[in-house]
């Protein structure tokens, strides 16, 4: 039976009081989308963290993907003494975290000890520039689609076996197969009851083309609350496989089969509810603003790609044929193309299929919002819809290593204008990290090749 999602302050109070609720799970999304925080007992978070927030680490914008402490951050070094930031709680993010006995979660913002915003957090990005929205008479209303892949075996297992020779849920491709996913239904029911007791609309779940790998879709809503979801729900999911003694991962490309996708679906709307973006006279529906927004997309994709492809591996799923894009082309319900074009009317949206499934999602949509409305304001032409299979096509392509992508994003002065030059900066020097991370890395590829042949 699912639980009563917790909405305010006084319902949690009621349920701490009962004694139904003990743990406060307070967190921040960091630079590689990861939930990063605390549990605090539930009567002290009511007495003291609801009102004055809680300290965390400033290293937790400040490090790689292993927690290493590592150079070229301005917010934080060992030279400034890695101070705290203030978790500043968003009691609109209260949910119910059934997968943990006792437990509500919540999400912060974050801002500096002295006071004042931290620029850099992925969910002041974010803010910022819905605000540059709201302040242009517009809403953003988002779905992310997020795929992963489930083996049979523990995290524990995989990490003991490096990662090598595990077991998917599925040996076949289970695309739209229901005997297929009934395999690991009870696995994708728990994750979808669970994620309703979080307070998400949970819509279907489905098999996708590589073995064992599935989606669960849930209902769109306004730009910031789908990109909270979004984080509580890739946290929780992997919490219930570890429960239930299997795993899953989120990572773009596992091997050499299809990768996981995170498609982005974004529209505008007035903040008085007009489809702004949407004009039925027109053969593909699309308003002027509608046209300018996808020129917008277009226009800023090269060097958004660093928000889109964070990782080395991402960059590795950009395949011809795989269902990843690798052109940088519009088209109408066409997912050969960067950019898919779906719906009518109020449903009327535009589908990024560039991310993978290890994105960021509060950067992802910070950057579609801020190219969309650069597109509109200054009244982009659209180029012609494609048609056909843009594989096959001359047309620019997606930036091909995360290198290319770091010299479209640090050199970029509608980046620096538009996210500011302490945000630029900071990204940038999350990329050179894991550049220099994998270029020191020696990997089974090399072994292999080199061991006794060369």
């Amino acid at each position: 039976m699912s639980e009563v999602p917790i909405r305010t302050v006084d319902q949690l109070r009621a349920e701490v009081e009962s004694g139904r609720i003990d743990t406060i799970a307070v967190a921040i999304t960091d630079m590689q989308g990861r939930l990063q925080g605390k549990r605090i007992h539930a009567q002290y978070f009511l007495d003291e963290v609801l009102h004055h927030g809680t300290e965390g680490c400033n290293y937790l914008l400040a490090v790689d993907v292993d927690m290493n402490t590592v150079g070229g951050y301005a917010m934080s070094s060992w030279d400034t003494g890695y101070g705290d930031m203030v978790m500043v709680p968003d009691l609109g993010t209260l949910h119910r975290q059934s997968w943990q006995p006792g437990t509500v979660g919540l999400l912060c913002d974050l801002q500096r000890e002295e006071g004042g915003d931290v620029t850099a957090s992925p969910r002041q990005i974010l803010r910022r520039q819905l605000r540059r929205l709201s302040d242009a008479g517009m809403n953003a209303f988002v779905g992310t689609e997020l795929e992963f892949i489930v083996f049979l075996d523990s995290y524990e297992q995989a990490w003991d076996s490096g990662y090598r020779d595990l077991t998917p849920a599925n040996q076949y491709n289970v695309d739209y197969s229901m005997l297929g996913t009934a395999r690991v239904e009870p696995l994708l029911r728990r994750i979808r009851n669970a994620m309703s007791d979080a307070g998400m609309v949970v819509e279907s779940a489905k098999g996708e083309c590589n073995l064992g790998q599935h989606e669960i879709a849930f209902r769109y809503t306004d730009a910031l609350q789908t990109c909270d979801n979004h984080v509580i729900y890739k946290t929780g999911a992997k919490e219930i496989a570890a429960q239930e003694g299997v795993s899953l991962t989120f990572m773009a490309k596992y091997n050499q089969r299809e990768g996981n996708s995170c498609h982005i679906h974004l529209s505008f709307r007035g903040t008085d509810g007009s489809l702004v973006m949407a004009d039925d006279n027109d053969p593909q529906g699309l308003s002027e603003i509608g046209k300018s927004f996808i020129a917008g997309q277009l226009a800023h994709i090269k060097e958004l790609t660093l928000l889109y492809a964070p990782q080395i591996n991402s960059y590795k799923r950009f395949v011809e044929g795989s269902f990843a894009p690798t052109a940088l082309r519009w088209g109408r319900d066409n997912r050969t193309c960067s950019f898919r074009l779906v719906g009518h009317g109020p449903s009327l949206r535009l589908e990024n299929r560039v991310p993978g499934g290890d994105v960021n999602p509060y950067l992802s949509v910070a950057g579609m919002i801020a190219a969309g409305l650069d597109g509109i304001q200054r009244n982009l032409p659209l180029e012609p819809i494609f048609t056909g299979n843009a594989y096959v096509s001359d047309s620019e392509r997606v930036p091909s290593s995360m290198r290319d992508a770091l010299d479209l994003w640090q050199n970029s002065t509608w980046i620096r204008d538009t996210f500011g030059a302490d945000v630029q900066e900071h990204y940038a020097n999350m990329a050179r990290i894991e550049m220099a991370a994998f270029a020191a890395a020696v990997t089974d590829w090399e072994r292999y090749r080199g061991f006794e042949r060369l």
